[in-house]
């Protein structure tokens, strides 16, 4: 069941994009390593291309949104696995993999389409 409309999904792109980006200092895990570098770059590359999606919140609008569902799910994979795909598990892993099966969880829940325009938000 789709139940996050696509402007929600907007939200959370920008708000769940600078929590991963910030994580490493939040979490209290930043070394400059693998376990730093990969949730900043994943968590700013988020932000970058949210606002070249043609969604809702998107500014240029130039990736289809489906697309950039695809490109979610594949950055939450890759968060979800990076601590043993990079070998720093044993120092940490949960931020990694809660936030990667967030942003999973977040493409499945989404719907594709946008919400219906209503009379009222026509007359605006």
């Amino acid at each position: 069941m789709k139940i996050i409309p696509r402007n929600v999904h907007g939200v959370l792109d920008y708000v769940v994009g600078l929590v991963v980006a910030g994580s490493p200092w939040l979490f209290g895990f930043a070394d400059h390593g693998p376990a730093t570098v990969i949730p900043v770059v994943l968590g700013l590359g988020s932000l970058l291309y949210s606002l070249l999606t043609n969604y809702e919140l998107g500014a240029a609008r130039v990736i289809p949104f489906r697309a950039h569902l695809v490109i979610d799910f594949l950055s939450g994979l890759f968060l979800a696995v990076s601590p043993w795909l990079f070998d720093f598990s044993h120092r940490v892993y949960w931020p990694h993999l809660a936030f990667g099966l967030l942003e999973i969880l977040v493409v499945l829940l989404t719907r594709v389409e946008s919400a219906p325009v209503t009379a009222h938000a026509a007359r605006r």
